[in-house]
């Protein structure tokens, strides 16, 4: 069945293009999602009415990927994840925490359907992944997933551990020298006491 795509279908065209689909393909999810309309006579017509439009925006599209291209091909994302043993990584690296570090490190807006990591990335070390723009305008990203370690968090735990104990003897000091203090005060009320009634004997 042929039909006329309405914007980009990825792999197999852009706006404006007619291509040949299974007919289920093209009512079941093109028509409906609104990728494409039938090739009928009548929308074949209205084609070549719009085709110097169509021929327009398509220079915008691929002059705006081609600029994106340009700037992330052979940039490196840096992503950092909590590891254990041998580099692996507690959860794993998607392709949406991909575009929200190119987002943080190179304020671009990239859709992450776009970037082609396949696999999520479970281990630690460097990964080149394609990023799809537009039709075949493609750049390659080199994803550097670095980790925190485990043997970084308990050490943070262990020195916050001993600070706690710390502060902990700290007060257990400052609380025997406060008692220290108040029975030196007793003992002195006592003694005047003591030579008040001895005065008053007298």
């Amino acid at each position: 069945m042929e039909v006329i795509l309405l914007k980009e279908l990825r792999g197999r065209g852009g706006e404006g293009d007619v291509i040949s689909v299974a007919r289920g393909f093209a009512n079941n999810y093109l028509l409906r999602q609104g990728y494409a309309v039938k090739a009928t006579p009548g929308n074949l017509k209205q084609l070549e009415q719009r085709r110097k439009n169509i021929a327009k925006r398509e220079e915008v599209r691929i002059a705006d990927a081609t600029a994106l291209a340009e700037k992330l091909e052979g940039a490196a994302v840096t992503i950092t994840a909590q590891v254990g043993e041998e580099g692996q990584l507690f959860g794993s690296v998607t392709a949406p925490l991909i575009a929200d570090a190119i987002a943080e490190q190179f304020d671009l807006e990239i859709d992450r359907r776009r970037i082609e990591l396949g696999k999520p990335i479970k281990q630690t070390g460097e990964y080149d992944v394609p990023v799809d723009f537009y039709r075949d305008i493609k750049a390659t990203v080199k994803v550097i997933v670095t980790g925190d370690g485990v043997e970084a968090a308990e050490a943070n735990a262990e020195a916050a551990g001993d600070a706690v104990v710390d502060a902990l003897e700290e007060a257990v000091v400052e609380e025997a020298a406060a008692e220290a203090v108040a029975e030196d005060v007793v003992e002195a009320a006592e003694a005047a006491e003591a030579v008040a009634e001895d005065a008053a004997a007298e």
